[in-house]
């Protein structure tokens, strides 16, 4: 079954791709992508080349982040309302973006955003480790991922309360929303290894967290290193998750809405889900993208984060009163 799910989402997400190239306000025709291979320079195939291609293979990695992460907290942490956000990366590398933007480094050069947002992101699971030590459990492990969202979401409201003027507040605001309108290569050339570095990463996981499923007694027994588990979980999410921040912002409950959605296609196998998850997650970003395309007017832009929280809230809403049913 994971086999064909993850053929099908595959086949789901060319359809998607093929169709957001040509969603947007500027025509692109077949003849485009003709122009692509040949090289000409006609405003139609620099729209598909410089905006609408690197808009995608952004949206493709940071989908696959977001969904890849959310599926293994949820194995790790065995909780199905765990998300990327629990440990406080987002949170982290949003706080290190902001900082970039109040004090006006994000100017000095065209990657000092994305950099900061990936320092804020690393030194966000520093602290995490330091407050939940080397041998932390799983819940230790959340609280103290609570602690570190706290703090940098806190600093981060700082920052805008500070803000010198509305121009400076109205900037970092918009970046917290979540968005690919301002991809281009040079991001996608930042982000892409560091969320593929994290992918791989996580996906070693994938045996381990199955054992883990029996839980942790069992899990030594069967040669799992707990340790080096937890280290894999929280490096690999901050890579994945973090690269994705720094360069686009703040995009919530994909990886809480995805592995969800595809846990009972899976068979309920922690493992099994990472791998669907990751090209489901690949595919809501690319169909929310395209409908914040098609629903935004002009001077009215609506945010793929906000799209995204709108989508993804009612659904954990529901997903909490659904686990308090069946608990007994």
């Amino acid at each position: 079954m994971p086999v064909r799910l993850s053929l099908a989402l595959g086949a789901l997400l060319l359809v998607a791709a093929l169709l957001s190239l040509f969603c947007g306000q500027a025509p692109i025709t077949l003849g485009s992508f003709a122009g692509l291979v040949s090289g000409s320079a006609s405003l139609d195939v620099l729209i598909l080349s410089e905006i609408r291609l690197p808009r995608l293979v952004l949206g493709l990695v940071l989908g696959a982040g977001l969904g890849g992460a959310g599926a293994v907290l949820q194995g790790f942490l065995r909780n199905p309302l765990a998300d990327p956000g629990v440990i406080g990366v987002s949170a982290s590398a949003g706080f290190g973006a902001v900082l970039a933007l109040y004090f006006g480094v994000s100017g000095l050069f065209a990657l000092a955003l994305p950099l900061a947002g990936v320092t804020g992101a690393a030194v966000g699971v520093i602290l995490l480790f330091l407050i939940a030590g080397s041998g932390a459990s799983a819940t230790t492990l959340i609280l103290s991922g609570v602690a570190v969202n706290a703090l940098a979401g806190a600093l981060t409201a700082l920052m805008m309360n500070l803000a010198p003027n509305p121009w400076a507040l109205s900037e970092i605001a918009y970046w917290l929303m979540g968005s690919l309108k301002d991809a281009s290569w040079n991001e996608v050339l930042f982000a892409a290894p560091l969320i593929l570095a994290g992918l791989l990463v996580l996906l070693s996981t994938v045996s381990s967290l199955d054992a883990l499923s029996l839980g942790e007694d069992a899990a030594r027994s069967l040669g799992v290193d707990l340790r080096r588990l937890r280290l894999a979980v929280v490096a690999g999410t901050a890579l994945a998750v973090g690269g994705g921040v720094a360069v686009a912002g703040a995009i919530g409950f994909v990886g809480l809405v995805v592995p969800h959605i595809l846990r009972p296609l899976t068979g309920h196998q922690p493992g099994a889900l990472v791998l669907p998850s990751m090209l489901g997650g690949a595919l809501l970003v690319v169909l929310a993208d395209m409908a914040v395309r098609l629903m935004s007017g002009p001077g009215v832009p609506l945010y793929l984060g906000v799209l995204t929280a709108l989508i993804g809230a009612p659904f954990f809403l529901w997903l909490v009163r659904a686990s308090q049913r069946i608990s007994p």
